[in-house]
């Protein structure tokens, strides 16, 4: 039977930061990982270009790829601080889109979905939330300067 490869992505991730592990790997906070989570990002959208100019799907599987790793990894961060696990993440989201989507997984007509409404009442309690967009965007663009002379895109 064939190893489920996220699982084995999981444990490469958690050897890395285990003693016997990479010390580069071993320092890495959530914090430290913010560049290399935006430059990822935008790596996608630029597989997603490549695809569709030259119908080539390489490149956006490898940083389909690289994007899961942070993911994983930061996953992993959470986890060794006892916060949450991958799995946990992975509910997060499986809950949300079936919450999001009642017209498919509830028997609901699609008429009758008010998604803004299913939206606010996941949020309720946590408006605050919203506060932190302003500097994740600010943060975002200072990251993309830095990744673009880093790779000499000025």
């Amino acid at each position: 039977m064939k190893q489920d490869e996220l699982r084995r992505l999981q444990k490469i991730v958690e050897v890395l930061r285990s003693e016997k592990g990479c010390p580069w790997d071993r320092e890495q906070t959530h914090e430290s990982l913010k560049p290399a989570c935006i430059e990822e990002a935008a790596e996608v959208l630029a597989g997603i270009d490549i695809l569709k100019d030259t119908g080539k799907a390489e490149n956006l599987k490898e940083e389909l790829g690289d994007l899961l790793l942070q993911v994983v990894f930061h996953a992993r961060l959470a986890e060794e601080a006892g916060l949450f696990n991958l799995d946990d993440v992975a509910k997060t989201v499986s809950d949300k889109m079936e919450r999001r989507h009642p017209h498919v997984f509830a028997g609901a007509a699609v008429e009758s979905v008010d998604w803004e409404a299913i939206k606010k009442s996941e949020k309720a309690g946590r408006e605050w939330e919203e506060g932190y967009l302003p500097g994740a965007f600010s943060q975002a663009e200072a990251l993309i300067a830095k990744a673009r002379e880093r790779k000499g895109l000025h």
